[in-house]
């Protein structure tokens, strides 16, 4: 099984009324549209991957996953 403790994570989630990217509790590349951020977080898991760091993207309500309210 691999060790997925060191992945980074970017969600991409509702805040400030709109769209925004969460990674270790800071939000950034705030949108109005959902698709903008979900490129963005993709843009940023991508920097991550080519520095060495595996990475996901994940999208809150999307797959079963949910954001805490």
């Amino acid at each position: 099984m691999r060790d997925l403790t060191n992945r980074a994570v970017f969600t991409v989630m509702r805040h400030s009324g709109g769209w925004a990217v969460e990674h270790e509790g800071a939000y950034s590349d705030v949108s109005g549209d959902k698709e903008i951020a979900r490129a963005a977080a993709n843009r940023r898991a991508r920097a991550a991957q080519e520095a060495g760091q595996p990475s996901q993207v994940r999208v809150s309500g999307e797959h079963g996953y949910f954001n805490p309210a």
